[in-house]
């Protein structure tokens, strides 16, 4: 009997401890679950953080381009009215430049140009030179000189490429264009290069040697290196500038 009670109660011990090993097992097993719910948790609020960071990269990225490109179309924008401007003017030059300097006919002119408040600034100490292969030509005064002579026939000419519009020497013409804004446009002739006619025809009547022993002349333009500057008036940082070479 007592050997049977002394194995009964090392069964009932073995079979408590099993149950207490399953038990802690069960606890352990809890414990690495909820350690492993943590990280996740910790995996995923990083996650989360580093794709908010991302978003906002884009966004400010996005936000930055479409600034930068409203910016850059409103300064392409304003550049092109101040071009335009330039060409118009560029335009009457032509025109002027075609009467050759004649008094009346440059004043009549000017007067149906009165709208655009038409200068011409070109000093009268604006002359023939006196060298010697100058006397032979035609004298000339102001902005006359520079129309009708080669540069190096000019005396008392501005022959530089800048224009300084504080400055009415550096510039033979100005002319306001445009209202609200208005785009103030100077324009000189900077150099000269002498020619026999009005334009290029190329050869006359179609060869060199004419049948009756005449020898034609090929026409050879007048060249001229006309500088522009167009701003606006309100804000001088909106301009444009044109060097332009015209055959005449």
């Amino acid at each position: 009997m007592r050997s049977q009670k002394r194995e009964k109660m090392i069964h009932d011990t073995s079979c408590k401890i099993q149950d207490l090993s399953k038990d802690v097992y069960r606890a352990s097993c809890i414990m690495n679950h909820a350690s492993e719910l943590r990280n996740e948790k910790g995996i995923a609020l990083v996650m989360v953080l580093v794709l908010s960071a991302i978003i906002l990269v884009i966004m400010a990225g996005l936000i930055y381009m479409l600034t930068t490109g409203t910016q850059l179309s409103g300064m392409q924008k304003r550049y092109k009215t101040a071009l335009e401007a330039g060409k118009g003017v560029a335009d009457i030059t032509y025109q002027i430049i075609a009467l050759r300097g004649e008094t009346s006919a440059t004043s009549s002119l000017l007067s149906e140009l009165s709208v655009l408040n038409p200068v011409i600034t070109t000093p009268n100490s604006c002359v023939t030179s006196s060298i010697a292969a100058c006397t032979t030509m035609t004298s000339y005064m102001g902005i006359a000189t520079k129309f009708n002579l080669p540069t190096d026939c000019w005396a008392g000419c501005d022959s530089s490429l800048t224009i300084d519009p504080d400055n009415a020497s550096t510039y033979d013409m100005q002319f306001d264009l445009g209202t609200s804004p208005t785009y103030r446009v100077y324009a000189k002739i900077a150099d000269t290069v002498l020619g026999n006619s009005g334009g290029d025809e190329g050869l006359l009547k179609g060869g060199v040697v004419h049948s009756t022993g005449e020898i034609n002349v090929a026409s050879i333009p007048f060249l001229y290196t006309i500088e522009v500057d167009a701003q606006n008036q309100a804000n001088p940082a909106e301009r444009a500038k044109l060097s332009i070479l015209y055959q005449y």
